[in-house]
Formats: C-alpha cells, sequence, structure tokens
C-alpha cells in the first residue's frame, strides 16, 4: 500500500509539459525551509493499492497530458511500491514520461531499481541557503534534473540540458 497524500490533475510547473502530480506521504528529510511540511510523516493521506494508484493517475489525464510527476514528502520513501505504480502506469500508456522528486542524492540511491522505470530525477535535499526561484523545476541551486535513461546508458550523470 501506498501513502497518498494528494493528486493534482493539471500542473506545469512539476516538470516539462502539462503533467499529473502524485504527492505522497512520508519523508526522512525534514530540509528547513520545506514547502511540504505536513508531508513528512509516513502516516496520512489516503492508502492506495499500485493498481488502484495507477487507475487514478490515469483517470486525471487527457490526451495533452505530457506525463507523471511523483513528489512528496519523498516518493522514494516508498520506491518498492513506487515502481509497482509506474509499471502498472507503462502497461497502460507505454511511452508515459516519468519524472520523480527526491531529497536523496543520486549518488545515494543509484541502485534502486525504480530508477530504471523514471524518464527524470530531481534529486537532492532542498536547502535554504541555496533557494533560487529562477531555476526551472527545482527550489535550490544544489538540486539536479537527471536524465536517468541517457545516465544508465553512458555510464556517468547526464543532467537535463534541454530545459
Amino acid at each position: 500500500m501506498l501513502q497518498v497524500a494528494d493528486i493534482l490533475g493539471e500542473s506545469v510547473v512539476d516538470g516539462k509539459g502539462l503533467r499529473t502530480v502524485v504527492f505522497l506521504q512520508g519523508c526522512p528529510h525534514g530540509c528547513t525551509g520545506c514547502h511540504n511540511p505536513k508531508l513528512w510523516p509516513s502516516k496520512g493521506g489516503k492508502d492506495y493499492t499500485s493498481g488502484a494508484l495507477a487507475a487514478a493517475i490515469i483517470a486525471k489525464m487527457s490526451p495533452i497530458h505530457r506525463g507523471v510527476t511523483f513528489s512528496g514528502g519523498d516518493p522514494l520513501a516508498q520506491a518498492e511500491e513506487l515502481l509497482q505504480v509506474i509499471k502498472s502506469l507503462r502497461k497502460i500508456k507505454p511511452e508515459l514520461n516519468v519524472w520523480v522528486y527526491t531529497g536523496y542524492i543520486f549518488e545515494e540511491i543509484k541502485d534502486y531499481p525504480v530508477l530504471q522505470e523514471i524518464n527524470v530525477l530531481v534529486d537532492g535535499p532542498f536547502i535554504l541557503a541555496k533557494r533560487d526561484i529562477s531555476l526551472p523545476f527545482r527550489g535550490s541551486g544544489n538540486q539536479r534534473i537527471i536524465d536517468l535513461p541517457k545516465t544508465f546508458a553512458q555510464g556517468g550523470l547526464i543532467q537535463e540540458l534541454s530545459l
């Protein structure tokens, strides 16, 4: 079961294009200045099975949606369940573009199986002293936008350069 705080049907600030955004409950990082501190506790929100969450996401998408973004909290606090959701989504929409925001850095989590199913990872904790509202799709300058398929194919970290 996944703990889901909310599902937003339409967003243009949580990744490229029109996206559905899923806010997962639970975050171990506790970043000062976090914009979702209510999502830190692992308990809260609504319980979903991976199949039910995939169906709820698809129900909110229109033909012009570019993809889905998982945010939080920290989605990777529920990494195994998230993997099942993404696999369920890909059975329905194989071309679906998937972004995930995490407070972990890529080097800490590079072996998580779920990363093989994600297109873009925005990594790193929010650091209030490095807050920069001019940066696209992230809150602080230490956070990176990583193209995971290219990173794994080329064997070195590839940041998304075409924002």
